[in-house]
């Protein structure tokens, strides 16, 4: 191995040689704790730390990270206590996630280190977000994203690629390619020679690194790290290297063929980097041993201070206070001064106003800059807010959920437009993965709102037309708003950009150009999770919410005799129960009108707690009113058969006469 120091110091070359001896004397000690029974899981990155080491080494401690599960070096080279460290992965409260996830699953402020989950490439997308701050500050940092070759060939690596180069991000992306995705070798998950290569189809510039010479590391992204503060631009990094342990200890290396094994044992970063600071009399092999004894000190130390550390114990409010970033409502004084205008006029109002209020907050969507967006809720906002906050993205709705959890974490608030409700499926795995559950699982909370322009009645067919709330409602840390009224919609849309944790923010199509309301001029908030009681009266308790509150509206003009209570929900997550019970005690019918398909629907689970809670307060069966069990369809004849609106008078009356 070839070992160019080109200008670095001899305290320099000691320097990297203590950075990367210590990662590799935890992963002996981790290994022998495994034998013994001690530690239930461990990712080895034995073999690989010249690249960890290196990059760490290479930015300021100010400077995001966002590593894998073998990349020690990165939490070792920002001086994270080993104490820390051992007792997050044994699940103690001194570790960075109270218990509640494994090994390098976390995150950490302190350190700018923010780690992965299990899902891989959502990171990548996480990273363009922290770059995409960066450059809106002005502040010349870098961001540095891990990934494995086997992650490559996920839809979020392509996206995240195609994002950081058409927004010209400063973004390392860094390919730990060590020739096995767990037991699958390279030749059987793409195609082309060098993972390098596919920088060519983004416009990035990509290179090839021994990933086991960290010299080669360390000299080559110093240069690059410069250019890049100079010229803003993303970079691919494939370093060439090898896993010397499984996948997880468990999984054993016996798929390796021997020879190459051998082959990268001869190529070990750390000890020929040794062998080259012996040689050039850099270092002493009694200083080596020295340095050895220090660490195997500070190992065992923290390791004395983790494993006397008392277990978690469990309490109920301890694990669900965590799932949200508490938030207290505040109300804003406003004059009364009024304007008669649509539900879209109500979003755009509300959009503008808190743009105006939160300059940290973005808006990302497609088409939505000079566009406008689809429906033109954003006509106007690139004249009055700039290009730099009214941002158009690709169509990659996975990696633009991810840059918006990036956005976040480095100090902005992120407000995406889905063009429609439907696509949002594409972007599902970091909502419930990434969003949801990031404040519970290291108290990193995700600032960003998720609209959702949504539902049926226009005949647009199976993929513009669903009311997908059921979706994530069912998602521990994620808020679902769904209005029905543009006072509402204004307010809650405003209470939801304030609020810190992830909202899904629903606005049906059909309500944006039909219905109008008396909506204050002025900005102000509606608080989440508060129901709007529309009507009062004795016999019957309606609930619903978007379209279908319009819908029972009708209902009842109809049959003026019927006295019923009409319950508009206006948020579903979290759902104001109080006032559900509070309704079906005084009535004790309730009837529970929704527009999505009827099974596995909200309706379901607010009938189940009704039953548990209200049993003995009925007089007849909770109602369910939704849609057909199918996929919405296009014809009109079809559409108006599939949605629940024909049938729920009859329902209605037959609950009455219960």
């Amino acid at each position: 191995m070839n070992f160019d120091r080109k200008s670095l110091t001899d305290e320099k070359l000691l320097y990297l040689y203590k950075r990367i001896l210590k990662p590799r004397l935890i992963e002996e000690k981790m290994l022998i704790l495994i034998r013994q029974g001690k530690v239930s899981k461990w990712f080895s990155g034995i073999g690989q730390e010249a690249i960890a080491v290196g990059v760490t080494a290479v930015l300021d401690t100010d400077e995001y990270i966002l590593p894998m599960h073998r990349n020690l070096g990165v939490f070792t080279g920002r001086d994270i206590p080993l104490y820390r460290l051992f007792s997050q992965w044994q699940g103690k409260a001194n570790g960075f996630t109270k218990g509640r996830d494994r090994s390098f699953h976390f995150g950490t402020q302190q350190y700018k280190i923010i780690g992965m989950i299990s899902h891989l490439g959502p990171q990548l997308g996480v990273a363009d977000g922290i770059a995409l701050a960066n450059k809106l500050k002005r502040n010349g940092k870098i961001t540095a994203v891990f990934t494995g070759e086997g992650a490559t060939s996920e839809g979020d690596f392509h996206e995240a690629l195609n994002i950081a180069s058409v927004w010209e991000l400063p973004v390392m992306f860094v390919i730990e390619n060590n020739g096995y995705g767990l037991s699958t070798p390279t030749n059987e998950q793409y195609r082309c020679e060098n993972l390098a290569d596919k920088g060519i189809g983004y416009g990035i510039e990509s290179h090839i690194i021994d990933g086991n010479n960290i010299l080669e590391v360390y000299n080559l992204l110093s240069e690059l790290k410069i250019s890049m503060i100079e010229n803003p631009r993303p970079v691919l990094l494939e370093f060439k290297t090898f896993r010397m342990r499984g996948h997880e200890e468990a999984s054993g290396t016996k798929y390796v063929p021997q020879e190459l094994m051998d082959m990268w044992a001869l190529k070990d970063p750390v000890d020929n980097y040794k062998k080259y600071l012996v040689e050039k009399g850099i270092l002493s092999e009694e200083y080596d041993s020295v340095l050895k004894s220090e660490i195997k000190k500070e190992i065992d130390e923290s390791l004395a201070l983790a494993n006397a550390e008392l277990e978690i114990e469990a309490t109920y409010d301890e694990e669900l206070n965590d799932v949200y970033k508490s938030f207290e409502y505040q109300k804003v004084n406003y004059s009364k001064e009024v304007e008669n205008i649509r539900f879209i006029d109500a979003i755009s109002s509300s959009l503008r106003q808190s743009m105006e209020r939160h300059e940290n907050s973005i808006i990302m969507g497609q088409d939505i800059a000079e566009y406008g967006g689809a429906f033109k809720i954003t006509d106007g906002f690139v004249a009055q807010f700039g290009k730099e906050r009214v941002i158009n993205t690709p169509i990659c709705e996975s990696a633009v959920v991810s840059a918006a959890m990036g956005l976040s974490i480095n100090g902005y608030k992120a407000i995406i437009e889905m063009q429609f409700a439907d696509f949002v499926s594409t972007g599902f795995n970091p909502i419930v993965n990434l969003l949801a559950k990031s404040h519970y699982r290291w108290l990193e909370n995700a600032d960003v709102v998720v609209r959702m322009p949504c539902g049926g009645g226009t005949q647009a067919g199976p993929f513009h037309s669903q009311t997908n709330e059921a979706w994530f409602t069912k998602t521990p840390g994620l808020k679902v708003v769904y209005p029905a009224f543009p006072y509402d919609a204004k307010g809650l849309l405003n209470e939801s950009i304030n609020d810190p944790n992830p909202v899904l923010f629903f606005e049906h199509k059909q309500l944006y150009r039909s219905v109008y309301q008396e909506v204050p001029k002025d900005y102000y908030t509606i608080p989440l999770g508060k129901a709007a009681l529309l009507k009062e009266g004795s016999q019957v308790t309606i609930i619903a919410f978007g379209a279908a509150v319009h819908w029972a509206l009708e209902t009842l003009e109809k049959n003026p005799t019927i006295a019923a209570d009409l319950l508009d929900l206006r948020t579903l997550q979290p759902l104001d129960t109080e006032a559900i019970f509070a309704s079906v005690k005084k009535t004790g019918r309730v009837i529970i009108y929704q527009e999505d398909s009827l099974f596995g629907g909200i309706a379901s689970d607010i009938s189940a707690m009704i039953m548990e809670e209200c049993f003995e307060y009925l007089d007849a069966p909770v109602k369910r009113v939704a849609s057909l069990d199918s996929p919405i369809p296009f014809t009109k004849a079809l559409e108006d058969q599939y949605l629940p609106k024909g049938r729920f008078e009859n329902e209605l009356l037959k609950l009455l006469n219960y």
